[in-house]
Order: structure tokens, then sequence, then C-alpha cells
């Protein structure tokens, strides 16, 4: 079996140049790293993760929490953390915790039991005191959360400013009769979006009522649900800002079902751009959520504080419109 002796030796470093390069240590310069992975692989080296991690006293393993495994939105966000971490020799383990306080503390014991070196949170029901004393434990990294007190470990998107600029653009488009789908009222995110509808709404100097926001779900079924409470409210409006785009394709589905035509009869916009948005018909006007890069961005925090000794950097992400189909222009 191939030793590291024997990578150290055809490629002319010592040792611990060798260990440092399997380390992802940012003290090699980048042609003794090249030169040291090309002797791994013609020796078809493998490193020992076992024996590295005792070394190390480090697992080279982050753990992941997300509220759920399936979906158009937390694919992205999983996919992009462990992209990165696979890129510098990490290994990632994802659990879910359902949105449920309970479940979310379960998943995060688990994984602490597994000796991951951080953990990269994608909760919804643990509060802000529960992951501070967490974070006095194993570092932690937020991903689209904002908590007072952790803001240097947060990577959130301004959601607010995103539902904000939505309305804006269905006033620009000359409607005034704009109503509201958002999600569940124990998620931040969701709130955060009805809070920017309703500072667009009252700037613009329309009223918004009891009726002109339902509050559901930020899934397909609560796009429906949406409809079916705001057309039992007899409110008229020509325009829908859904919470996401899972609601928004509810919506369509809801508007078919009822021979409502999109745009002609009923405009939409969404938030989130995810991947089916560019494929229902009409395409979804929506937000673009740039999870991707939030998750990478997470992802590369963690790499720097716990392998590298760098603090951690919080940062916010702007969402932006993207335009297609769904939104009819009134001033036409």
């Amino acid at each position: 079996m191939t030793t590291i002796k024997e990578v150290s030796e055809l490629a002319g470093v010592s040792q611990a140049t060798v260990s440092r390069v399997m380390n992802s240590s940012e003290r090699v310069a980048d042609a003794t790293r090249q030169k040291v992975k090309a002797a791994m692989a013609d020796l078809g080296y493998q490193p020992n993760s076992a024996a590295q991690s005792l070394a190390s006293n480090r697992s080279n393993t982050i753990g992941m929490v997300v509220s759920s495994l399936d979906g158009p939105f937390y694919g992205p966000v999983m996919s992009g953390v462990e992209e990165e971490l696979r890129g510098h020799n990490k290994h990632l383990i994802i659990a879910s915790g359902h949105g449920q306080v309970d479940q979310e503390k379960e998943a995060i014991s688990f994984l602490s039991s597994r000796q991951v070196d951080g953990l990269i949170l994608l909760t919804e029901s643990v509060d802000a005191a529960y992951l501070k004393n967490l974070n006095d434990r194993i570092p932690i990294y937020l991903i689209n959360q904002h908590i007072d007190g952790l803001e240097n470990r947060n990577m959130w998107l301004d959601n607010e400013g995103g539902c904000y600029a939505a309305t804006q653009y269905l006033l620009a488009m000359g409607h005034t009769q704009i109503v509201c789908a958002g999600g569940q009222s124990y998620k931040q995110d969701a709130n955060e979006r009805v809070a920017g509808f309703t500072k667009a709404m009252r700037e613009a100097g329309l009223a918004v009522s009891v009726h002109s926001i339902v509050r559901t779900m930020f899934e397909f079924a609560g796009g429906l649900e949406a409809m079916r409470q705001l057309a039992a409210s007899g409110l008229p409006f020509t325009a829908i800002v859904a919470g996401n785009d899972e609601m928004a394709i509810g919506i369509f589905e809801w508007a078919a079902q009822h021979k409502i035509r999109i745009p002609e009869d009923l405009s939409v916009i969404g938030f989130d751009d995810v991947l089916m948005a560019n494929y229902v018909k009409p395409r979804l006007t929506t937000m673009n959520f740039p999870v991707y890069e939030m998750a990478r961005a997470s992802a590369r925090m963690a790499l720097d504080e716990v392998y590298s000794k760098r603090p951690p950097q919080g940062m916010e992400f702007k969402p932006n419109l993207v335009t297609r189909d769904s939104v009819r222009d009134l001033n036409a």
C-alpha cells in the first residue's frame, strides 16, 4: 500500500507538506499543491480518513440540518454546500428537522454525536436562545436566518426588500388591487415577505385590509388554499404576490380549474425562481433567490473558521426581479 513517505519522495517535498495538502491548508503554494496531488494520483494514494482525524482532532466532516430533503428549494441548498466542501476534501452529513422543534433538536444531537466539526443550519423552529447556546459548544452557520447576536454567522436574504420590490413591480405595471398569499406565520422569511408587501402597498397609499393577506404554507397546496380563501372573501384583485414559487404554481392550478387566464385576468408574481418557474405556462415572473450561492458561501464560512482559523463573516444577499410572462401591463 502506498505511503505518505512515497508520495513526499515522488513530489520532492516533506511529509509535513503532503499532510498540509491533504488537510487543505493554505500554507502551501499552488504549484507545490499540484505536484503533491499529481504524485498522489500517480501512486494511487488514498488518504486514511481515520488516521487524519486522529492526527488533527477533526472529523473533516460538517453536519447540516434542513427542513426537508425534497422540493425545488432544498436541493440546490444541499448541493451547494456539498460541492463546496467536497472541493476542499471535506464531507457532509445531512439530517432533516421537518420544521419541528423537537425533530430539529434531535437532528442536531445526532450530528453532534457523529463528531462533526461544525453545523450548517437551515432550521425553522429552534429559537435564538437555543442557537446561541449551541454555538458555545460547536461552530454553527445559519442559512436564511437573521439572529441578533449571531450576525457574523448568518447568510441571509433580504426577504422584506425582495417582496417590497415584487409589489412595486406590480404597482408600476398599473395594478392597484393587489393581494398577498403568505407562508406560515412561524417562518421568519414568510413574515418578512409579508412585511415587504405591506410596506409597498402603504407607501403607495393603498389600503391593506384583513382580506388582502392570507397565510397558508409554502407549498403547492398552500397556493390552492390561498386562492380559495381570497375568492371566498369577495375582495376584487387583479394581481397577487405569492410567498414563494410553489405557492404561485398552486395559484396557476386554481386559476386553470376556474377558467381564469394568467396574466389576462390575473397577474401572478412569485419568489425564489425555482427551476419550474421558467417552464410553467405562462412562465412565472418572480424574485430570484440566489440560494445556491448562499449555500456555497455558508460552506466557505465553515471551512474558513473550522479549518483555517479565520473569523466568520456573515453576508446579506439581495433578490432580483426576473420578468417573464405572468404579469399583465395595465398601462399598455
